[in-house]
C-alpha cells in the first residue's frame, strides 16, 4: 500500500519507519521544509526521533503533491493545532478522497471538535475517515518492539478491511467502530497523565498514582459516554490502555509535564525542556469547557485547569486531586 504520512514528528517518523518496514511504500511530508531535506539527506529524523535510519521504501518530501502521488491512505501526525490546516491542504491538492486516519490525540481549540470530526467538518463526502489510537511510545515502535493499537471509524467495513491489511506481528491492530470513544481516550488520558506527573514529582507514592489513575479513568469514561460513547471503549486499549501507558511511562511527554511542574518550573518553561508537543497542555482548557457544556464532574481536569490558569499554586493542587470530600465511589 501507498501511505503518506503528514507531520514528522516522532510519532510520525516511527510509524512512517513500521509501514515501511512491513512492506509498505510511504511518503512522510512536514511544513518545514528545511527539515525535510535534512531527513533526505540524513535518512534519518536527527530532530526528533534520532537513531533511527530511514528504510529504503521511506521517502521524504519538500513538496506534498508529490508526496500525494498515487497514495492509497493518508495519516496525519501533526499536532492537533495543525490537523485543520493538514486537511485544507489535501483539499487543494485534490486528494481530499482519499481515506485519512488521523494519528494525533485531542480536542481542536476554540472549537471542541475530535480529531475525525475536524476532518469530517472540511470533508463532508469523505466515508473513510477514522482515527489510530491505544497505547504507544514513537520509540518503541521504531525499535520494533511490540505494541497493540485500535482502529477506529464509523465505516466498518473500511476499517475491518484496513485492519487486515495494515496489522503485523508488531504492532495488532484492533477495529473498533466506537470511534468518539477512542478518540475522547486518547484525548483525556494525556490530562490524567499531568495530574499522576505532578503526584509522582512530589513523592506522593504508587498508591496516590493508583488511585488518580483510578479516578481518571472514571473521568474519562463519564465524558465520553455522555458525548456518546460506549463504557466499554474505555476498558479497552484505547481508554485504560493507553490511560496506564501515558501515566506510568517514563517516555511520556505528559507525565513529564506533571514532574516539571512539581520542581517548580514555569510551564512555559517545562515544555521548552521537552522540545515536543504535550498535546495534554492545550486539551485541559478544551475537555474542561466540554465537561461544563455536558454537566459532567472532572474534578482532576478542573484542579489542572485551575494550575494552568495560575488560580492554584503547585502545592495545592495534589492535595486537592488526593484530598477531596468523601463519597460512594
Amino acid at each position: 500500500m501507498k501511505i503518506t504520512i503528514i507531520g514528522a514528528g516522532a510519532w510520525g517518523t516511527a510509524l512512517a519507519i513500521h509501514f515501511a518496514l512491513h512492506n509498505n511504500q510511504v511518503a512522510i511530508w512536514s511544513r518545514n521544509s528545511a527539515h525535510q531535506e535534512a531527513m533526505k539527506q540524513d535518512r534519518e529524523n536527527k530532530r526528533y526521533l534520532p537513531g533511527f535510519t530511514l528504510p529504503e521504501n521511506l521517502s521524504a518530501h519538500t513538496d506534498l503533491g508529490e508526496a500525494l502521488q498515487d497514495s492509497e491512505l493518508v495519516l496525519i501526525t501533526t499536532s492537533v493545532a495543525g490537523l485543520r490546516d493538514s486537511v485544507e491542504l489535501l483539499k487543494q491538492h485534490n486528494a481530499g478522497h482519499l481515506p485519512i486516519i488521523t494519528a494525533c490525540k485531542g480536542f481542536e481549540l476554540d472549537t471542541g471538535l475530535l480529531t475525525f470530526q475536524v476532518v469530517q467538518q472540511v470533508l463532508p463526502d469523505n466515508q473513510h475517515i477514522g482515527v489510530l489510537s491505544g497505547p504507544s511510545f514513537a520509540q518503541e515502535l521504531a525499535k520494533q518492539l511490540p505494541c497493540a493499537v485500535v482502529l477506529a471509524s464509523e465505516n466498518e467495513a473500511w476499517i475491518n478491511d484496513l485492519v487486515s491489511k495494515l496489522n503485523t506481528n508488531v504492532m495488532r491492530l484492533y477495529a473498533n467502530t466506537d470511534v468518539i470513544g477512542v478518540a475522547v481516550g486518547g484525548a483525556v488520558k494525556n490530562i490524567m497523565a499531568i495530574a499522576t506527573g505532578l503526584s509522582d514529582g512530589l513523592q506522593y507514592g504508587l498508591n496516590a498514582r493508583a488511585a488518580l489513575v483510578t479516578r481518571g479513568l472514571a473521568e474519562i469514561t463519564r465524558l465520553a459516554v455522555a458525548m456518546g460513547a460506549q463504557q466499554k471503549t474505555m476498558m479497552g486499549l484505547a481508554g485504560m490502555g493507553d490511560l496506564i501507558l501515558t501515566c506510568t511511562g517514563a517516555l511520556s511527554r505528559n507525565r513529564k509535564v506533571g514532574l516539571g511542574l512539581a520542581e517548580g518550573k514555569e510551564l512555559h518553561e517545562v515544555l521548552t525542556e521537552i522540545g515536543h508537543v504535550a498535546e495534554g497542555v492545550p486539551t485541559i482548557d478544551e475537555v474542561f469547557e466540554t465537561a461544563c457544556k455536558y454537566q459532567i464532574d472532572m474534578p482532576i481536569t478542573q484542579t489542572l485547569y485551575q494550575l494552568i490558569r495560575k488560580e492554584l499554586p503547585v502545592q495545592e493542587v495534589a492535595a486537592r486531586l488526593m484530598l477531596r470530600e468523601a463519597k460512594s465511589e
